[in-house]
């Protein structure tokens, strides 16, 4: 397999996630400035989020300019690293509804890990 064919496929799934993400924004019913104030925890989750991904979507791309041909380690490597990146939406909107409850607390805890296994995946 071609770098090139894994490299769209990771990259419709990154913009699928981030996708997800953004969809997860509620916005305010009242029209007013003061009725954003409550979604702060959850714009902050999403900008942290959207961040990551940038970040392993750059260096996902970095890393496949040095691979030749896709082997089954590679393509398994990959899917290793999509699999933890697709969580992010599900605890991105976990970490928003509770407001970033006291640090530490399982959804840190969960976001946290997850990032460490998505290094794993790179």
């Amino acid at each position: 397999m071609s770098t090139s064919r894994m490299e769209a496929f990771s990259d419709g799934v990154l913009a699928i996630i981030i996708t997800i993400m953004v969809l997860e924004l509620a916005a305010p019913e009242e029209p007013t400035l003061a009725a954003l104030v409550p979604l702060i925890p959850t714009f902050l989750s999403y900008l942290l989020s959207f961040i990551f991904i940038g970040i392993y979507w750059n260096n996902h791309h970095h890393l496949l300019q040095a691979v030749e041909q896709v082997d089954g380690r590679i393509l398994w490597a990959n899917l290793h690293l999509l699999l933890w990146l697709s969580l992010i939406p599900f605890v991105t909107a976990w970490m928003g509804e509770t407001d970033f409850a006291a640090w530490p607390n399982d959804q840190s805890t969960f976001y946290g890990g997850g990032r460490v296994c998505t290094t794993g995946g790179i």
